[in-house]
């Protein structure tokens, strides 16, 4: 599902504070480890760097997210809000509290080279007390057909099972975005059905939906976050 993470919403712990005597002491613990907590993945040539102030990214943050959600790919599978300079820094300021209360994890993708902005890969939480998040990315042009979709996904999957206790991470994709079905199979997310008209993506019409899953039990789903060496999800 193209849930911008913008926009997203997540369940509070507080929310969870009523029925907090009926769950076992163990998943209590468990919830409260459920923090996005901000980390640089280095994968070689691309570095994952966290959405929040002062990060610097050639040409400007702002700059290069507004051209980011200019693309029409994007625009159409995973629209941003930043069609201008004032709704992308409104927009990175939303990451950036995401990032400080723990319930959003939006990283930039930048080239190593030069922090060149390659595009975005997002966690973000559906139901924290139940250890329920959703994962997605986009790509500029440039970066598509190199790999990095599914090194950033893998990445960040990791990386959230390892360091935040999810326990399910969902991908989802509107059925005719086949490059985001590619990434998620080649990430270990198996397809687990089809939503039917589950979305209203950027042409203003409902599409039905591939939701993909991986589970902290899955072999490889935990671990270290990888080192070394399309748009789609909740990015």
């Amino acid at each position: 599902m193209s849930i911008a993470p913008s926009a997203v919403s997540a369940v509070s712990a507080a929310s969870a504070v009523p029925v907090a005597s009926a769950v076992p002491p163990a998943a209590r613990q468990a919830a409260d480890d459920r923090v996005f907590v901000p980390a640089t993945l280095d994968l070689g040539d691309v570095v994952l760097r966290p959405w929040q102030p002062g990060l610097e990214v050639r040409g400007g943050a702002a700059a290069s997210l507004v051209a980011l959600a200019a693309d029409p790919d994007i625009a159409l599978w995973n629209p941003l809000r930043a069609g201008d300079r004032t709704q992308a820094e409104a927009t990175l300021e939303r990451w950036a509290t995401g990032w400080e209360n723990g319930t959003v994890a939006c990283f930039a993708i930048l080239a190593a080279a030069d922090a060149g902005l390659l595009g975005l890969v997002a966690l973000r939480w559906t139901d924290r007390a139940d250890g329920l998040a959703m994962v997605g990315y986009s790509l500029l042009p440039a970066a598509r057909g190199r790999g990095i979709a599914t090194r950033a996904t893998r990445a960040v999957s990791r990386w959230g099972f390892a360091t935040a206790a999810v326990r399910r991470l969902e991908l989802a994709h509107a059925d005719g975005n086949r490059a985001s079905c590619r990434v998620a199979e080649r990430c270990g997310f198996p397809l687990e059905g089809t939503l039917r008209a589950s979305h209203r993506f950027g042409d203003g019409r409902y599409h039905d939906e591939h939701l993909h899953a991986r589970l902290a039990t899955d072999a490889d789903a935990g671990g270290e976050p990888e080192a070394g060496g399309g748009t789609g999800g909740a990015a």
